[in-house]
């Protein structure tokens, strides 16, 4: 089976490629790389299955050489390319081959030529991009698709009528991108990049691809566990559902059926999961699933999932303070704030492997918990994160920033939410909406952030009221270090370099406290930075061993911040990232700053101070 998918992919990426074009491909430019930039194969770039939560084998990768153009704002279709792009890594990347920017006055244009398997025919075609840096309009066969407005959550579309016979087709793309110019969701992106801002990225920046289905078939489900109730609630979405379909489902621990049931298209599913094995980072135990759409006892569509059973909630300690509780139990939440920045993919990691290295390394590290920091990753990484065991805090990519004010500590007064246009705020609202209902079903995310730092806050109890409701079953920290309200789950301060905490007496009766960023002690090694001067840290220093000896007194510190009433804290961060030399490790990654075990063992006595909390 292997094979035949490789085979596959080879034949979709060779169509329209010289051997020629495949062999003078090679990395742009001449910055630091990852080790794993060897391995990415211009005819076989990021082959893996994109979308491990609701799996079908019928599918196709588009991944590879493509062609690309850089216009003006004003131009029309390209009959002409510049050159070849390895997708999907954004044109500014070295990866793509291209290393070039765009600018928010230019298009980017794509095109690709690929055949439909013999398998697909007489079903319908969906066409999926993972993510597309920020506007674009798709054409097949010179024919519009449709347009997508977003750069952080994936989008499909019913290429089924565009399809012409059996032969090459020829897919195109327009892409615009604002950066920093405009109001949408861009993170940390920018078109002059200095400090904690970074190179921009624009067009496609995740796999491209094809999957048949059936005319009835399965879009997406939504899965709640109920760890107290011993259930997990699932809506199934059913696309031209007919009467009489029955919508299947079953819970399995490896080759061991736990239950099955059946329910009409429409109607929320009860799966009881008795006695669950509860997902942990101490026990990331996941369940398969099985889902399929039966008509008169055969099967119209199935896809393969898989869940956990664990539940994130708040509970008052002995003395009243409400604390982050894990199945129940409090957890005290510990990690690094990543950023998922890569010097030779920027926002694309450049093999599976290494998208899999920095969750692994960081549990090495001592970690329970990552902080994704204003960006979505890939489906895949939070699947490792699921198979690893870490918890999530899942920002929202910022954007629009500017224009309001910050307080910088609960109480002070001054502080004012942003005033944003009426299509500011539609933007945000679609796209958040958007990144939620994709991550939904991760059981991974513990918390979702919806601002950062007062970068573009703006009407900050009616966005936070809108995501509980939205996602009752996780806890919302409204604004992690930016402007303070009694709104969401959490009251979330940032201090550099050393740890503070809220005075629990005052907020910690409303809401759990935690430390969402401190630290940013900063060593940049020779030969493994961004740039090889005027790099940047909070602190600076000249060895590990100091920085290690300042790491672990800021750890002991918080260890009696626990007891008092902290339930999280977040250090910054994973990794260097271009001017930013404050990371565990290297920018490229092949540097880790203080080995893992020491960082692990000094980690562990955050965890023992939770040990000694008291509940009534």
């Amino acid at each position: 089976m292997k094979q035949l998918l490789f085979a596959a992919v080879f034949l979709s990426v060779f169509a329209g490629t010289t051997r020629s074009q495949v062999s003078a491909w090679k990395p742009a430019g001449d910055r630091i790389t990852t080790v794993w930039s060897a391995n990415v194969n211009p005819l076989n770039p990021l082959p893996e299955y994109p979308r491990p939560q609701m799996v079908r084998n019928s599918w196709k990768n588009l991944n590879g050489l493509w062609d690309y153009a850089i216009t003006g704002s004003e131009s029309a279709r390209p009959s002409s390319f510049d050159g070849k792009i390895l997708v999907p890594f954004a044109i500014e990347s070295a990866l793509s081959g291209v290393g070039k920017p765009v600018g928010p006055d230019n298009i980017l244009w794509y095109r690709t030529r690929f055949t439909i398997p013999k398998d697909f025919r007489k079903k319908t075609i969906l066409l999926h991009f993972g993510a597309v840096d920020w506007k674009s309009e798709i054409f097949v066969n010179g024919v519009s698709a449709g347009t997508h407005q977003g750069g952080y959550d994936p989008f499909t579309f019913d290429i089924t009528t565009f399809v012409k016979g059996s032969g090459s087709q020829v897919l195109e793309l327009k892409v615009t991108d604002p950066v920093d110019k405009g109001v949408q969701p861009r993170g940390k992106q920018v078109i002059k990049p200095s400090g904690i801002w970074y190179t921009s990225v624009t067009g496609i920046w995740q796999t491209v691809w094809i999957e048949a289905v059936p005319k009835t078939y399965i879009v997406s489900t939504k899965q709640v566990p109920d760890i107290d109730k011993g259930i997990l609630k699932l809506d199934v979405n059913v696309q031209n559902a007919q009467p009489g379909d029955i919508v299947s489902v079953s819970a399995w621990d490896g080759t061991v059926k736990v239950s099955g049931t059946e329910a009409a298209p429409g109607t929320q599913i009860e799966l009881p999961v008795k006695n669950a094995k509860l997902w942990s980072p101490d026990n990331p135990f996941l369940y398969d699933l099985k889902i399929a759409i039966m008509r008169k006892g055969k099967v119209a569509d199935e896809v393969k999932s898989y869940f956990a059973m664990r539940k994130i909630s708040l509970k008052p300690d002995a003395n009243g303070f409400l604390r982050m509780m894990l199945n129940n139990e409090f957890v005290f939440q510990y990690g690094p704030l990543d950023q998922g920045w890569w010097p030779d993919g920027l926002y694309t990691a450049p093999t599976d492997e290494a998208l899999l290295f920095d969750i692994v390394k960081t549990k090495e590290m001592g970690f329970n918990t990552i902080r994704k920091h204003v960006k979505s990753e890939p489906a895949r990484w939070y699947y490792h994160c699921d198979k690893t065991g870490m918890l999530v805090w899942q920002d929202m990519p910022s954007g629009d920033l500017g224009g309001g004010q910050w307080n910088t500590r609960p109480g002070m007064e001054g502080g004012s939410d942003k005033t944003r246009t009426q299509e500011s705020e539609k933007i945000y609202r679609t796209e958040w909406n958007a990144i939620i209902d994709y991550l939904f079903n991760f059981p991974c995310i513990v918390v979702w952030v919806p601002f950062n730092e007062a970068w573009g806050q703006f009407k900050t109890v009616e966005i936070t009221t809108w995501t509980m409701q939205k996602d009752p079953s996780r806890l919302v920290n409204s604004a992690s270090g930016g402007n303070f309200h009694e709104t969401g789950h959490i009251l979330d301060l940032h201090n550099y370099p050393g740890p503070v905490m809220a005075k629990p007496e005052i907020f910690g009766t409303k809401q759990a406290i935690v430390l969402g960023e401190f630290g940013g002690l900063g060593l940049p090694l020779e030969n493994h930075t961004w740039l090889d001067k005027n790099n940047w840290g909070y602190r600076t220093f000249q060895n590990a061993d100091t920085l290690f000896k300042t790491y672990s007194g800021y750890l002991d510190q918080i260890a009696p911040f626990i007891n008092r009433a902290l339930s999280a804290a977040i250090y910054t961060q994973t990794t260097d990232v271009e001017i930013e030399t404050n990371g565990l490790m290297t920018y490229d990654r092949k540097v880790i700053k203080v080995p893992e075990q020491k960082l692990k063992a000094a980690a562990q006595k955050l965890y023992n101070a939770a040990k000694t909390v008291k509940f009534r």
